[in-house]
């Protein structure tokens, strides 16, 4: 089997990549990336330099049996046409390929993110609407490729698709990227580092599900390997509330109000201090819990670490600046944050 991954540099593809490469019924992986991968001494995976928004792309799939698309920019929050260029024209322009280039199967990685809201904790599964919440880019540009995979679904009924909707992906050498994403150069990293703090500050009503990126690089494994076809939701127990994030820190937790940590994430946000957007917020207090009975029972998933085991290997990873091989995971540096500040937080990929 061949099997072709985009955004393989990145928190997820590395992870995705490696738990392919291992699988005794995959021939070989194919990694494609907007940067260069330098050799990373993997048998069986080669890397290709490519931009889903602006390649060809045809070439590249033809003749995998799989397509993995998880390339997907985060940032910058400020430039919403960059990240739309890259994440909604550039999904399609990878379906669009896949269907010329006669995939057999494409999994697709959606969100939780792409979910409508709910404002209880019911669990919902894989038919509750995908909508989104349109103010957040990052949901907005969920939610539109659910719309173009239904469309791709409709044109080729041959094809097996798989959506995947995961939670919060963790790990260590993601750890500075998410840093960098999230919370910018001005978080000092000791203030993270677990057991650090005596309380930490929970907004009210925050609660969000996780995962570690080696259970979620197995369960796209076990998506591309399987017959299955259609949404998987992709947790770990338990649910992440105010006392599971204060756990996963060492601290005692103390609530705060919502609406007052939105005014000051906006404050920060206008002046270019953080990348996170408060829309991005809105839609993070807004997501509903995910049932994920269905990976379990259909694609024989089962998570390793726990959500809180993964955001404390999170918060380690962060604090001793930790990072990865590629370019999207490189650890943490004095340089780093120097140029994340010159070049404008939230203005540039």
């Amino acid at each position: 089997m061949r099997v072709v991954v985009t955004g393989a540099s990145g928190n997820v593809g590395t992870g995705v990549v490696a738990a392919l490469a291992r699988d005794p019924a995959v021939d070989e992986v194919v990694g494609v990336a907007r940067r260069e991968v330098l050799d990373l001494d993997q048998p069986k995976v080669r890397h290709v330099a490519a931009d889903v928004a602006e390649e060809d792309l045809e070439p590249i799939l033809r003749g995998a049996d799989a397509v993995v698309h998880l390339a997907w920019l985060f940032q910058p929050t400020h430039r919403p046409e960059v990240t739309w260029r890259a994440n909604a024209i550039g999904s399609g322009r990878v379906f669009r390929a896949a269907g010329r280039a006669g995939v057999r199967a494409l999994v697709h990685a959606s969100s939780v993110g792409a979910y409508s809201p709910r404002h209880d904790d019911v669990p919902v599964d894989e038919t509750w609407p995908t909508d989104s919440l349109p103010t957040a880019g990052y949901g907005r540009e969920k939610a539109y490729a659910e719309r173009l995979l239904d469309a791709f679904e409709a044109e080729h009924p041959e094809v097996r698709v798989v959506r995947m909707r995961p939670g919060f992906i963790f790990q260590r050498a993601s750890a500075t990227q998410q840093r960098r994403l999230f919370a910018g150069p001005l978080l000092p990293a000791a203030l993270v580092r677990p057991g650090r703090l005596p309380v930490v500050p929970v907004p009210a009503g925050l609660r969000f599900q996780a995962l570690h990126q080696q259970d979620a690089a197995d369960a796209y494994r076990r998506a591309v390997l399987s017959d299955a076809r259609g949404a998987f939701n992709v947790a770990a127990e338990p649910v992440m509330g105010a006392a599971e994030i204060a756990a996963a820190l060492g601290a005692r937790p103390v609530g705060v109000p919502a609406t007052a940590t939105r005014a000051a994430l906006s404050a920060l946000w206008h002046l270019h201090a953080v990348p996170a957007s408060p829309q991005l917020f809105d839609l993070v207090m807004r997501l509903p819990v995910m049932a994920t009975e269905r990976a379990r029972q259909e694609l024989g998933w089962q998570p390793r670490f726990t959500g809180v085991e993964a955001l404390r290997e999170a918060l380690f990873g962060m604090a001793d600046g930790a990072g990865g091989p590629t370019a999207p995971l490189a650890p943490d540096s004095p340089a780093g944050r120097i140029a994340e500040i010159a070049t404008g937080v939230g203005e540039r990929p």
